[in-house]
């Protein structure tokens, strides 16, 4: 296993990895940045321009290079690319990372899968307990929520905490946890009501604490999730995602849930981890009724996604 002199490699220059790569440099960490779609050997680097709650701004320049630059990546390797084009880059990956440990920074469910069946030795998954933006003039605007829990997968514990002391900062904080899976699930159902509601709706992530209508329907989903989950074994409590999902809504007021985002800007989706994937392990386990809501509001963002796609 790599973790040597503490370098760090973020795939993915979204919102999430050049936050990320600000608040590693403002530490003094060897960050670097690894492109997620582009693919031409190149070696930049970039200002990056961090907005705060609180009105303060924090600016970094960052390395910036893509995967065919790199011979070997010895180090963290953090994944924040969409979770679609996730068994590309386990390919890609699967040669120069080598045994270094994989931090996936991704929502929905199984999005680990193609590392497994790759076989990674070290895999750990984070869920994201913040909110981002990539604001018109290019800036960031980030808002933590709360410490992002990450935990194993396929490694063991002593790497872990190794990681968490490695990535941990005041702006943005993580923490170890010992039953990731039951929070990926909390997660991934208040995802699958945000990202399907939401952009359906063409309305911001305040809407269930206005809405009391919206706040409704987002209770049928969360039941529905909680019963699939219960048949792969996972226990959840309605009243606690429901109030996790109440207190994004409020943090994240006026804010637009990626989905939206994705098919305002005519881009691919990440709803076949949330909903289709609900909707295929409810299949799976005899209870696909529990799930129609469900697909019925995946499959219409897909037919928006399609026709934004078109245009």
């Amino acid at each position: 296993m790599h973790m040597q002199d503490n370098k760090i490699y973020i795939v993915g220059f979204g919102a999430i990895g050049k936050a990320l790569a600000v608040f590693f440099s403002l530490q003094g960490k060897d960050v670097s940045v690894v492109r997620g779609r582009i693919n031409d050997g190149s070696r930049t680097e970039e200002e990056v321009v961090i907005a705060l709650p609180d009105g303060t701004k924090l600016q970094q320049k960052i390395p910036v290079v893509t995967l065919n630059s790199l011979d070997k990546m010895k180090g963290l390797v953090i994944l924040t690319t969409k979770s679609f084009g996730n068994k590309e880059l386990s390919l890609s990956l699967q040669e120069k990372s080598g045994q270094s440990p994989i931090v996936i920074l991704q929502n929905g469910l199984n999005v680990e899968a193609p590392f497994l069946e790759n076989n990674y030795d070290h895999i750990y998954r984070c869920v994201l307990f913040s909110t981002s933006l990539v604001l018109d003039n290019g800036d960031v605007r980030f808002r933590p929520v709360t410490d992002s829990p990450v935990g194993v997968i396929k490694g063991d514990t002593a790497t872990l905490h190794a990681i968490i002391e490695q990535i941990n900062t005041p702006y943005f904080p993580f923490k170890a946890t010992p039953d990731i899976q039951t929070v990926i699930w909390k997660k991934a159902i208040m995802n699958t009501v945000f990202n399907s509601i939401c952009p359906l709706l063409e309305i911001d992530n305040g809407v269930f604490q206005r809405e009391s209508a919206a706040f409704h329907l987002a209770q049928n989903l969360i039941q529905s999730g909680i019963t699939i989950a219960a048949r792969v074994g996972v226990q959840l409590s309605q009243q606690e995602i429901e109030t996790g999902l109440i207190n994004i809504s409020i943090a994240s007021d006026g804010q637009s849930i990626s989905t939206l985002q994705d098919i305002q800007k005519g881009r691919q989706t990440e709803i076949d981890t949330l909903n289709f994937e609900l909707f295929r392990l409810a299949e799976k386990h005899g209870i696909a009724a529990a799930a129609k809501e469900i697909l019925l509001l995946g499959e219409l963002i897909k037919i928006k996604e399609k026709i934004n796609l078109a245009e």
